[in-house]
């Protein structure tokens, strides 16, 4: 039996991707901070797959709670790191708690995360995705520090991958342009209506396109892939 850690699980990419493994035969650890409630409606839906699905509180916007979720994870396949939050706004408001906050729950945490879990991941030769953004590869304007957080998991991956080549873990990133989740709730109607528009494709991303590239890249028909970062964005950045 293959087990996953889904981090940021409560979430629309980290909820379909738990259900997107769960169907296919994956146990799934589901990573939540504060949303208890969605975690137990998809900890009763993947119960219903006839798999394992068990549910771990963290705030890993503190990267002193990454002990709290290594020490409930035993056997391991795979981490999908899809924790984050977006920030809006000049960068010279942001205050220095909130860069905090972004830089553990986007860089410190994870790094923390994967280093302490790496042998299990060694010895199930085991595979990691991150879910980074479309602003870690170009830049955007008033999301700077997001930006900055997202390039930097890119090249983590870039990095950690040709470390761990040899060991048979691959390491990949997803890359979402705009996905239509709860982190759009902010925006208004004309301003989805004018991002969509710069979109080749017309349209966001649904949550269950981004977990199948996640799903694609644990799989064995991916297994040459390593190092890479895959573009889900409707043509939007290529």
């Amino acid at each position: 039996m293959k087990y996953a850690l889904i981090t940021g699980a409560s979430g629309g990419i980290g909820s379909s991707t738990a259900l997107t493994l769960a169907k296919e035969g994956w146990n799934v650890y589901l990573h939540y901070h504060s949303n208890e409630v969605a975690i137990k409606e998809l900890v009763h839906e993947i119960d219903g797959l006839g798999v394992e699905a068990i549910p771990i509180r963290a705030n890993l916007a503190n990267s002193r709670e990454v002990g709290r979720l290594v020490e409930n994870i035993f056997q391991l396949d795979a981490i999908v790191y899809c924790s984050g939050n977006s920030t809006w706004g000049l960068f010279q408001d942001h205050s220095e708690d909130e860069m905090d906050q972004m830089i553990n729950l986007h860089v410190k945490s994870p790094l923390l995360l994967v280093q302490r879990l790496l042998p299990k991941l060694i010895d199930k030769k085991g595979t990691i995705v991150m879910v980074s953004s479309i602003w870690g590869q170009i830049g955007g304007a008033c999301e700077v520090v997001y930006s900055t957080v997202k390039g930097a998991q890119l090249a983590f991956v870039k990095s950690l991958s040709k470390e761990l080549a040899l060991s048979g873990v691959r390491v990949n990133a997803i890359a979402p342009g705009v996905v239509e989740t709860s982190m759009m709730s902010s925006f208004t109607d004309e301003d989805k209506r004018g991002i969509r528009e710069e979109i080749p494709m017309g349209r966001f991303a649904r949550a269950s396109e981004i977990a199948d590239s996640i799903q694609f890249l644990l799989s064995t028909r991916a297994s040459y892939i390593t190092g890479q970062t895959i573009s889900v964005n409707g043509g939007w950045h290529t």
